[in-house]
């Protein structure tokens, strides 16, 4: 005949073991919203807010590519010209950055950090209030 996987000694032990763990895994779905659907569903959340500050003069030329209307191109440029003038001054400075005009400069403007001349210039963001 042959061995029983568990003793007859063990199988009261492991039987209450296994019930103390159903117990919490019950516990945990119903703290965890359980039938009330109070679970996250990812296609049912609402997307976070977020914003991001970018340093000229600082950054690499894939932090400049996410700003709005910055591709990869102009990102290159921005970084090429940041590293033959020394750095730009002034949000203005970025004019001469083939590519960026005044209305480039005004959409990326929100996410520049300000400048050494544009210290004095506090900007609100309209999402945060800040």
């Amino acid at each position: 005949m042959p061995q029983p996987l568990v003793r007859n000694a063990d199988q009261p032990p492991l039987a209450t073991i296994a019930l103390v763990a159903l117990a919490a895994m019950m516990v945990y779905w119903v703290v965890a919203g359980g039938p009330a659907g109070r679970m996250i569903e990812i296609d049912r959340a609402e997307p976070l807010d977020y914003e991001f500050l970018v340093d000229v003069n600082s950054a690499a030329w894939p932090e400049l590519a996410v700003l709005p209307g910055i591709g990869e191109v102009l990102a290159r440029r921005v970084v090429v010209a940041r590293e033959r003038r020394g750095g730009f001054t002034s949000a203005e400075d970025l004019l001469d950055v083939r590519g960026i005009g005044p209305r480039k400069l005004a959409r990326i403007g929100p996410y520049l950090l300000p400048l050494p001349e544009d210290r004095s210039v506090v900007r609100v963001s309209p999402r945060l209030g800040k």
